[in-house]
């Protein structure tokens, strides 16, 4: 099996060193290079080529999106998810529309980059099999894919499952349906209701997790 080439640019080298560990977990990806600096990871992505490139946003001489803009009007043909602690809206939007096909928050757990990197993996190989792809296909590369899925029974509507589903993704790592139920200020039962119509669809995976006595607790994440 080919694997996922991967580069890293991080400044920090205890952030670079925690990146590096856990790409290392993912079978399908190999580490390719590394910069801590923009200016050397330009010309290090340029020479190599990787699939993917982990970008940092704070760098010592130029900005991650900086070197994002000169990956993209050299038109190398690499993809970028940003991991920066960047949070405001304006470079948020800028990243997306620059192209970015995810956006990792400092600091974030395993389980968030793995689902970063994994879906990534995922979508490319099933856009990369073929010559031409459908609609379905797109949708599912832009993110649409989840929404038209969703045919909601009697009893559940959109507005509630949307404030499920954005709380269910704003979590690294898995959460009980009574955490949720407080998170979105909703009633446990009616939560519970919307999170097993997802566990059915195949949209969110349930963890046991049994304590000392009684029984298992069941822990949700989205899939």
């Amino acid at each position: 099996m080919t694997k996922i080439s991967v580069f890293i640019v991080e400044d920090d080298p205890m952030v670079l060193d925690v990146n590096k560990n856990f790409l290392n977990k993912l079978a399908e990806f190999k580490l390719i290079g590394e910069s801590q600096n923009g200016e050397e990871a330009f010309k290090q992505i340029v020479k190599l080529k990787p699939n993917l490139v982990l970008l940092d946003m704070y760098l010592p001489d130029i900005s991650g999106i900086d070197v994002f803009q000169k990956l993209r009007n050299e038109r190398i043909p690499c993809d970028v998810i940003m991991i920066t602690a960047a949070r405001d809206t304006k470079t948020v939007q800028e990243v997306i529309r620059m192209g970015a096909v995810d956006y990792l928050v400092k600091p974030f757990r395993f389980e968030r980059f793995e689902k970063a990197l994994q879906t990534y993996s995922q979508t490319t190989k099933k856009i990369s099999s073929s010559a031409s792809i459908g609609q379905e296909e797109i949708d599912e590369w832009f993110g649409y894919q989840q929404e038209a899925e969703l045919t909601l029974p009697k009893g559940l509507n959109d507005i509630t499952m949307k404030q499920i589903l954005d709380a269910l993704n704003d979590i690294d790592g898995t959460i009980t349906s009574e955490q949720l139920a407080q998170n979105v200020g909703m009633a446990r039962v009616t939560v519970r209701k919307y999170l097993d119509f997802l566990a059915n669809k195949g949209r969110v995976q349930i963890d046991l997790k049994y304590g000392t006595v009684g029984r298992p607790t069941k822990y949700y994440s989205i899939k």
